[in-house]
């Protein structure tokens, strides 16, 4: 293997174990703890422990170097995931297999940014806005249609924004409208999606995702949470907020990568209110937060009306609370009513 791959492995895992320990120093508890949906700190730990132990061998001439039969390891699959210690030649069959599915999922989200259209969703009615800290946002809505006639009601947020976070979703979109459409379900993506970003050399930050897979034909929500602000549900008439908490981690901060699935049946008249950190973590001349009971509040307060209205009441009620403070964050607002 040439040595030139080493500085990179080495850049990238400086990188993200900054970025995570930045996370874990910065943070309080209850925000880590969202966000770690079903892991804890431990599992973080472990990863860093993980790509520290990457760190150490990289210092080593053996780095690289099959433990099978000695020779050098492809370069391409260092790239994929340095963690690797065995040679493409040495692997078996299936190992090779799987391999080359992850080297051409590799190649796909390199791609530009897949376009994105919504479609008119049966029985629901849609509305999001979506606005930058910068140029560019990290973070991503969306709509995916599914084989089955269901639908992926799709929020993301990448830690950081800018350029690294924008390019981060754009990867993560065109990875999700490749493998979400197949037969494999929302939870198995996300596990597939971890393993790819974990020790990949070219992302060093993390992500949190919430899918909802809604069944127009019975109205049903199967959602997987990996450590997105929860989603709020208020019922038709109801003046309570459900929270759809997370189920799982985010995306790239643990090994072990698990996940289950929660389901909610849903009714007509129903609200469902998605958001970003950068709406709850907005303040005020006085260092207030905005907070996610606050969306809460709102959501059961105007479930009488559209979804497009929901959103220009949020929108509303934000800016008057920062009047006009700067948005340190990337914000964006996803609201759907379920209709008769």
């Amino acid at each position: 293997m040439g040595r030139t791959m080493v500085p990179r492995i080495q850049k990238s895992i400086v990188e993200k174990s900054h970025n995570l320990e930045q996370w874990l120093d910065a943070n309080p508890a209850e925000e880590i703890s969202t966000c770690l949906g079903s892991a804890t700190e431990q599992d973080v730990h472990t990863h860093l422990n993980v790509i520290g132990a990457v760190m150490q061998n990289t210092q080593s001439e053996l780095f690289g170097v099959c433990e099978v039969c000695k020779g050098n390891i492809n370069e391409n699959l260092l790239e994929l995931d340095y963690t690797a210690t065995i040679c493409l030649d040495c692997l078996s069959t299936q190992e090779r297999r799987d391999l080359e599915t992850e080297l051409e999922l590799s190649q796909t989200v390199q791609r530009a940014l897949i376009p994105h259209e919504a479609p008119s969703i049966p029985g629901l009615d849609a509305a999001a806005f979506s606005r930058p800290a910068k140029i560019v946002s990290g973070d991503y809505f969306d709509f995916i249609p599914l084989a089955d006639g269901s639908y992926a009601l799709t929020i993301a947020d990448a830690m950081g924004h800018g350029i690294a976070a924008s390019m981060f979703m754009a990867s993560l979109q065109a990875t999700l409208h490749m493998l979400l459409p197949d037969s494999l379900t929302a939870g198995a993506v996300l596990k597939r999606i971890n393993h790819f970003y974990l020790h990949n050399v070219n992302y060093t930050t993390f992500v949190t995702i919430f899918i909802g897979v809604f069944n127009p034909r019975t109205r049903s929500l199967t959602y997987f949470n990996s450590g997105h602000h929860p989603p709020a549900l208020v019922r038709r008439n109801s003046s309570q907020v459900a929270w759809l908490a997370p189920n799982g981690p985010a995306i790239g901060i643990v090994e072990d990568y698990r996940i289950e699935p929660g389901q909610v049946q849903l009714a007509p008249g129903d609200t469902l209110v998605l958001y970003t950190d950068g709406i709850p973590e907005a303040i005020n001349a006085n260092r207030k937060e905005f907070g996610s009971e606050r969306i809460g509040q709102m959501a059961v307060r105007y479930a009488h009306l559209s979804a497009g209205e929901i959103i220009t009441k949020v929108r509303g009620e934000l800016a008057q609370f920062t009047a006009n403070h700067p948005i340190l964050d990337d914000i964006t607002l996803v609201a759907f009513k379920v209709m008769d």
